[in-house]
């Protein structure tokens, strides 16, 4: 099983609909599944895309961060999952790239519990900017 993390703490996994990769890619795919060596530009940015997933390998491959925030810069508004060994201490950064939310493990989960991510999900006045300006 899968934990869904958000700004609101943990959650279940509402998206039923699974994931298309990008070898099946057509007009009418509803989500992705993207590996994190995916080209962000060869992501097709269909009108009907509701849900990019994007799968972190392990916790010290940031290259998901990168995907996420390309995808952003080029107008996908559409939900964005960060997917696999993120960790709370990340989810900030993920959070910042453009992620709306993080997929775990429940061992994960049990690991870092919700309080360890609620801690990082004001994650908008916790940055370096703001602790700075003072």
């Amino acid at each position: 099983m899968t934990v869904i993390v958000t700004d609101t703490g943990f959650g279940k996994d509402d998206w039923t609909r699974g994931y298309s990769t990008l070898g099946e890619t057509a007009n009418d795919v509803l989500s992705l599944d993207l590996a994190p060596d995916t080209d962000p530009a060869e992501v097709p940015l269909a009108p009907s895309l509701a849900m990019i997933r994007v799968r972190f390998p392990g916790f010290a491959d940031g290259r998901g961060f990168t995907i996420a925030r390309q995808l952003r810069l080029r107008g996908y508004t559409g939900r964005l999952r960060a997917a696999g060994h993120v960790l709370a201490d990340q989810y900030a950064m993920a959070r910042r790239s453009g992620f709306d939310e993080v997929e775990i493990e429940d061992d994960l989960a049990a690991r870092q519990p919700e309080e360890q991510w609620l801690d990082r999900a004001n994650w908008r006045d916790h940055d370096y900017q703001a602790r700075l300006r003072g």
